[in-house]
């Protein structure tokens, strides 16, 4: 497949919308609201106009009917995984970021094999069985550095446990690269715009690879030309104008679907916060508050209610404990940003300051007591879930048919190997969830399962 780069966001078109879409009527937005609930998705004309709206009362009603759909797909559980960074070596200089090229007050590290292997167990001793990989640009982080640490990942067990899914966050590549990033066993290839808007992104990226806007624009392209399945797309909120951002991820929801047939599995919103050395991040230039954070994330899970929503630990905890009842379907949790940390040898700033500091444990405790189920669930991938497979099921709704027992089995299992306090109280919770299991059957086999859990058994899946 031959991939003709032309640039598919057009910012005289978004800059239209928006303005058209200004002072929105009450019944306008009502409209809207009831065609999202039928889980087609919005236009980005109707998500410029809910975008729009600064009636807290109809933000309201935008947000209960996020959490609504996000529940009506996904059901109510929350997936879980933590960043592994191999390298902040990086040749690109980009003026938000701690890994910044010129940025002299970033310690530079790149993970060799035995730090990878030190690097998982620790995660694997918390309880993660999902990491996403991530890298600045390193020459010496091509793909055979990159396969191998993927490997090296896979086959590192500590007790009972080990890592079951391998995403990944690393600089575009040849497409005969992406097809032997695929053949390593991975999920979802993710990259972000950072922003969607030109002169912006100019600005900000000063020089290296990274600096060529049109190149980065398609790399989930070309990662799909190669055949991975899934891919990833977010914007680094605070660059630009939110508003034009939300719509910029959009049109490249629409041209990835366009194109291949297949939306981007996933949509990150991080949000710019400090980050060592670099004053664009300490002073964003769009600073977006904590409603207009909130109305990002609800007006997506409308616009592309079948894609998970990924949330970072920029956020402190106290927003994240909001932000969940939003649409937000994936949070990493015990995170570090800074290559060797989880092993204890990082003392470095990372890529950006992490506003959320719980651990693993904490953080899936919180969640229980808000009803949420805390998932390790990894079996879409290893059961030919994925890509068009996947989105057939997800956009009706029926995956939470296989999100809900698996979220149940990977939590029973978590709970038996990693925190048996936890236990006693959650049980309560488990017995409910599987109650609301609606086919019989299911419910049968899921209550056998985790009995089956607790006499040993291991890495049980529908």
């Amino acid at each position: 497949m031959v991939i003709e780069m032309k640039n598919f966001i057009n910012e005289n078109k978004i800059f239209e919308t928006l303005g058209e879409a200004e002072s929105p009527s009450r019944q306008r937005i009502e409209i809207i609201i009831n065609k999202s609930l039928t889980l087609k998705g919005l236009s980005p004309e109707e998500a410029a106009t809910l975008l729009n709206c600064e009636d807290n009362v109809v933000l309201n009603r935008i947000f209960e009917t996020a959490k609504q759909i996000k529940e009506t797909i996904y059901g109510n559980r929350l997936v879980l995984f933590a960043p592994l960074y191999l390298s902040n070596r990086c040749v690109n200089n980009c003026l938000y970021c701690g890994f910044s090229k010129e940025n002299i007050n970033t310690e530079k590290k790149r993970l060799n094999t035995d730090e990878i292997r030190d690097e998982t167990r620790a995660l694997i001793s918390q309880g993660h069985k999902r990491l996403l990989i991530v890298s600045a640009e390193d020459p010496a982080v091509d793909i055979d550095y990159v396969s191998d640490a993927i490997k090296t990942v896979y086959n590192t067990k500590e007790g009972n446990g080990d890592i079951r899914r391998v995403n990944v966050n690393v600089a575009s590549m040849e497409v005969k690269n992406f097809k032997k990033l695929k053949d390593t066993g991975i999920g979802t290839y993710q990259l972000f715009q950072e922003t969607y808007h030109r002169e912006t992104y100019n600005q900000l990226h000063t020089s290296g690879p990274k600096s060529n806007y049109i190149e980065r624009l398609y790399a989930c392209d070309l990662a799909q030309s190669a055949g991975i399945d899934d891919v990833g797309i977010g914007a680094l909120l605070g660059l630009y104008n939110y508003k034009f951002e939300v719509l910029a991820l959009l049109y490249h929801a629409m041209h990835l679907e366009d194109v291949f047939g297949v939306g981007p599995h996933t949509i990150s919103v991080p949000r710019l916060g400090q980050a060592q050395g670099s004053s664009v991040a300490t002073h964003p230039p769009y600073p977006l508050s904590d409603t207009d954070l909130k109305k990002v994330i609800a007006v997506l899970r409308l616009a592309v209610p079948y894609t998970g929503i990924i949330l970072s630990t920029r956020e402190n905890a106290a927003l994240r404990n909001e932000l969940i009842y939003l649409g937000v379907s994936q949070l990493s949790a015990g995170s570090k940003t800074l290559p060797g940390s989880y092993s204890g040898e990082g003392k470095a700033q990372g890529q950006f300051s992490i506003s959320d500091e719980r651990s693993l444990s904490e953080v899936i405790e919180e969640i229980t007591t808000r009803g949420f189920i805390p998932s390790f669930c990894t079996s879409c991938y290893r059961s030919g879930r994925t890509g068009e497979n996947f989105m057939n099921l997800a956009k009706p709704g029926d995956i939470k048919d296989f999100c809900q027992p698996n979220a149940l089995l990977t939590f029973e299992e978590y709970l038996l190997d990693y925190n048996p306090e936890l236990a006693g109280k959650a049980k309560a919770l488990l017995s409910l969830e599987i109650s609301k299991i609606s086919d019989p059957e299911i419910r049968q086999m899921t209550s056998g399962k985790i009995k089956s859990l607790s006499q040993g058994k291991r890495d049980l899946y529908f």
